[in-house]
């Protein structure tokens, strides 16, 4: 019988000692310049770049790129292995998870099982709990990361030992070029701007700010078994 359940933090493993408390906030250098990059381009190209065109492609592509690639591919998939699919499907979607341009697949699982464990703890840092004010929340998400003292470890199993994945682990940013030059041959500058840089930020700041309003709005009082 499959006693395997479904709600676990499949990747973490609890190390004697480890506390979801203790830490510091760093800078991310490899994020921030990313993010801040994508963002800055996005505010001063897009306005003159805007098009019929260029909007459909944002639209589509960040449709297409959140919806099969981070929520089926990454987190449905990947996370959860809420369904079963062949191998060569789950690279197509995990490699769409990829170019939403948030990071790899190795740090988005580490991500997501770090900040479950920790909100499942009688008390986490403010960082894993969205505490802060919206200004300082949004730069620690896309522009810093939590240095715990004590952290937990990792065993990613299979995943951790796909050469697919490592690949995309290590190319994460350079798996917009292939994008990028398809939408210049089909449209230009401008479909490039917005299906590659207006995509990534709007795709990173929406999924920062819907977890900071998840974690701030509304009751925030759960019974986890």
């Amino acid at each position: 019988m499959d006693h395997h359940d479904p709600c676990a933090v499949n990747s973490l493993v609890e190390t004697p000692g480890c506390s979801p408390v203790d830490g510091r906030v760093v800078w991310d250098p490899i994020h921030s310049l990313w993010n801040g990059g994508m963002l800055v381009v996005a505010i001063a190209a897009g306005p003159f770049t805007v098009s019929p065109g260029s909007l459909a492609v944002f639209a589509a592509g960040t449709g297409v790129t959140l919806l099969l690639g981070h929520s089926v591919g990454f987190h449905r998939r990947l996370i959860h292995g809420s369904f079963q699919c062949p191998l060569w499907l789950e690279h197509i979607l995990v490699w769409f998870g990829t170019v939403v341009g948030m990071s790899g697949p190795f740090w988005m699982i580490r991500a997501h099982d770090l900040r479950d464990w920790a909100q499942r703890q009688t008390d986490c840092h403010d960082y894993l709990a969205h505490r802060r004010s919206m200004p300082v929340d949004a730069w620690w998400q896309m522009h810093c990361r939590l240095e715990l003292d004590r952290p937990p470890g990792f065993d990613l199993g299979r995943v951790g030992r796909d050469r697919f994945y490592r690949l995309l682990e290590q190319t994460w940013m350079l798996q917009q070029a292939p994008v990028a030059v398809g939408l210049w041959l089909m449209g230009g500058w401008g479909f490039v701007v917005w299906g590659v840089c207006a995509r990534v930020s709007a795709s990173v700041v929406g999924h920062w700010f819907v977890g900071h309003l998840a974690h701030r709005q509304g009751p925030q009082t759960w019974l986890v078994r």
